[in-house]
Formats: structure tokens, C-alpha cells, sequence
């Protein structure tokens, strides 16, 4: 704990040096000369099919924007960390609801209802977006935020799904949540469809979070429940990004950070979970690893860390997909590095869309000077869902889904 804080000062040190006047103009001048011996500002590369392209080109023009980094905030590992300290929190009160699983335990959903919607007064009908936090995230975190700001300035409803005992929540069986394991998803499902079966549902998820979305939607294939997934940040490939995860600067940065989360969430459900785990030497754990290794393959039965992340990397499931998707990673991400991104498997896929941008870093993507409000990545995600909502048969079309292949 004392080493996490230490690099959270060490970094609000760094923001408020840079953001101090002199400070910027200084870092400006020396970004202008970074810029002109090589690293201009480049449009990302959108993969996917020729019809789905026109699509988004069409209906989602900031695939197609020039995405120039923050000047003083270059590099993936420096814009991640930079965005996990600076990015602003949009104010949103949220209404809690706790459902209940077939195995007895607790799902915690936040939700912004949006009563106010003009363009959908009605409930019954008002679209939905859902929203599935990262590997320690919850509904409280800037980009969740920010997503839901996005969505219900557009008029639409948004539930976060925060996975078993993330969001301050009791355990009430000795049972979290991994990236492989679909079954409180589809419980959540199940569960917003049923309130409003008439209502399309769109699913967005970050990081693992979209590991799991992209794991959920290749299972139930035409009986997801939604007619879209969005994915920002997602690793395609989790023993690549174990991998990525454990050089030693990324161990430092994130890797230890991300573990300790983990082991924190572990002590606070010790009563329960000493159940079904040796709960001490998992919070010995260093690395994600190791904390899947002592605990996750334990939970979920897997024999070995190697078959859990096999089963938990979406990449290869993408072809039995059967909703329009679209995925946003930058090259520089140091959780998703670049070499695991599935580009060939994508580029024969009529409803996947890949776009990439040379720099980003892992959930942050910062432009201009001060970025600490809405970005390229939010205004993505704005975007799309709005072109996802008004436009169904459209996109449908696009991606060569046909009306009566979706439930």
C-alpha cells in the first residue's frame, strides 16, 4: 500500500509541475520538435469489411480524425498513467440495484435511468447501454463516467455491471469473477431485458471488460440480447498480455498496482473466500499471475494459468460473433500490446471493425493541452452508440446481419 501511494504522489507531483504556465509552453516547444522529426498527427487505421466501413465513415466520422497526442503526455505507458491521475470525473448519481444469481450470490448494477430523455420520453423503448468496467474497475472510475455522460446526453439509459464484490458489495458466496466466465453477464442480460424487453441493448466494455463482452457475445452468438458491442483497450490475447505485462517497467508501473487491487478486493471478502482459497499466500501475490494462479484458476477449475488465459482471450472467438463490434486500441498500449491484435481474422469478418491509433496507451488516448475532459476515446464511444441506435438497419446491412437472425 505504502509503494502504491508513493507512485500516486510521484505523479501528482509530475501534474502539478506540468501544469504549471512556463511548464507548458516549455514541454509545447519541446513536443513541436518531436512532432516535426517524425510523430505528426496521424489518422488511425480502421480494419473491417468495405460496407462496414462506409458505415462508420458515414455515422461515425471521428474514425476518420486526425489523433494527435497530448504534446507534453507522449508515449502509451505515460499516457495511461497520466490519465488514471488527471482525467475529471463528470458528476453522476446513479441508483443501486442488487439482483441476484442462480447460485445464490449478488450482482450490484448502477443505473442511470434518464428520465428526463427527450428524444426517448418513453421508457419502455428508451436504448440502453451496458457498461462493463475493467479488471479492479466499478461504476465510480473517470471512464465509466465519462461513458455514461456520453450516453445519456444522447437521450439513452445506461446500467454499469460491476463484476461480484468490486463495487463495495458482500460476497454472499465464495465467488468472484474472471474474464472467461460469461454466466453473470448473461444474468445481467436476462435481467435489464426483461425490464425492458421492448428497448435495444448495447454493450460496451473496457479492458477486460471487453474480454468479457467479446467472450459473452462469441458464446450466444444471435441470442446475446444486444444489437452491438463496443470494445476500448481490450487485450485479444491475455497470455500476450501477461506477457507485455510482466517487462519490468510495465511490472512497475502496472502489473504491481493492478495486483495489489486485486489482493485488496481478496482481503476485504477474506470470510468468505478462506472458504475456498488459501487467502494468505494469495495476497502474496506480485504480479496478475501469480494472483490468477493462486486464486482465479482455483475459483473457475482451471488446471494452469497457460489454459485459463487461453479460454479467456476473445481473439480468436471474434468469427462467431453475430452483432455489429467495433474495437478501439492503441498501438503503444502496454496492457494489449500490438503484436496480439487478431488483424487477419478481422479483415475477413463482415461485422468487426478494428481501428487503431499509433498512440493512446491503455483506457486514455489524450489530446490537446489539458486533457482532462472528454477525449478521442470518449468521443468515440459517443459516437458510435449513437450510430448504433439511430440507425439499425443501417449498420445491420453494413455488417450483413439480417432482422431475423437477432433475438
Amino acid at each position: 500500500m505504502i509503494m502504491f501511494l508513493s507512485h500516486l504522489e510521484l505523479w501528482r507531483t509530475y501534474l502539478e509541475f506540468v501544469s504549471r504556465p512556463y511548464t507548458v509552453l516549455i514541454c509545447s516547444l519541446t513536443a513541436a520538435v518531436y512532432y516535426l522529426w517524425g510523430r505528426k498527427c496521424q489518422t488511425p487505421t480502421l480494419i473491417c469489411s468495405t460496407a462496414f466501413s462506409v458505415f462508420l465513415h458515414k455515422h461515425c466520422p471521428v474514425v476518420s480524425e486526425c489523433f494527435s497526442p497530448t504534446p507534453w503526455c507522449w508515449g502509451g505507458r505515460l499516457q495511461t498513467l497520466v490519465c488514471a491521475v488527471l482525467k475529471s470525473r463528470p458528476p453522476v448519481k446513479y441508483h443501486n440495484e442488487l439482483i441476484r444469481t442462480a447460485d445464490g450470490g449478488q450482482i450490484s448494477l448502477d443505473w442511470v435511468y434518464n428520465e428526463a430523455s427527450a428524444p426517448y420520453p418513453e421508457s419502455s423503448t428508451r436504448p440502453t447501454v451496458l457498461i462493463l468496467p475493467g479488471i479492479t474497475g466499478n461504476s465510480k472510475q473517470p471512464y465509466v463516467l465519462h461513458a455514461v455522460s456520453q450516453a445519456t446526453r444522447r437521450g439513452y439509459r445506461c446500467v454499469v455491471f460491476n463484476n461480484r464484490g468490486a463495487a463495495g458489495e458482500e460476497l454472499l458466496t465464495p465467488l468472484t469473477y474472471c474474464a472467461a466466465n460469461t454466466a453473470d453477464l448473461e444474468c445481467v442480460v436476462q435481467h435489464v431485458k426483461g425490464l425492458f424487453p421492448k428497448a435495444p441493448v448495447l454493450g460496451a466494455g473496457v479492458s477486460m471488460g471487453g474480454m468479457l463482452l467479446l467472450n459473452y457475445l462469441a458464446r450466444k452468438r444471435t441470442q446475446s440480447g444486444m444489437v452491438a458491442g463496443l470494445t476500448i483497450s481490450v487485450p485479444f490475447d491475455a497470455q500476450e498480455s501477461s506477457v507485455s505485462m510482466e517487462e519490468p517497467l510495465n511490472w512497475l508501473l502496472f502489473n504491481k498496482i493492478l495486483a495489489m487491487g486485486l489482493c485488496r478486493t481478496v482481503s476485504r471478502h477474506r470470510k468468505i473466500l478462506e472458504k475456498v482459497v488459501d487467502v494468505d499466500y494469495v495476497l502474496k501475490s506480485r504480479t496478475i499471475r501469480e494472483f490468477d494462479e493462486r486464486f482465479t484458476i482455483v475459483q473457475f477449475g482451471y488446471k494452469s494459468s497457460l489454459e485459463y488465459y487461453r479460454d479467456a482471450s476473445p481473439g480468436k472467438k471474434l468469427p462467431t460473433t453475430a452483432v455489429p463490434i467495433l474495437c478501439l486500441n492503441a498501438a503503444d498500449d502496454p496492457f494489449s500490446p500490438q503484436n496480439a491484435f487478431p488483424l487477419t481474422i478481422v479483415q475477413g469478418l463482415p461485422n468487426v471493425a478494428l481501428l487503431l491509433t499509433a498512440h493512446g496507451g491503455h483506457i486514455a488516448f489524450l489530446d490537446g493541452l489539458f486533457p482532462r475532459g472528454e477525449t478521442y476515446m470518449e468521443r468515440l464511444f459517443g459516437q458510435f452508440i449513437q450510430a448504433v441506435f439511430e440507425h439499425p438497419k443501417d449498420i445491420n446491412k453494413a455488417c450483413g446481419i439480417k432482422e431475423e437472425q437477432m433475438s
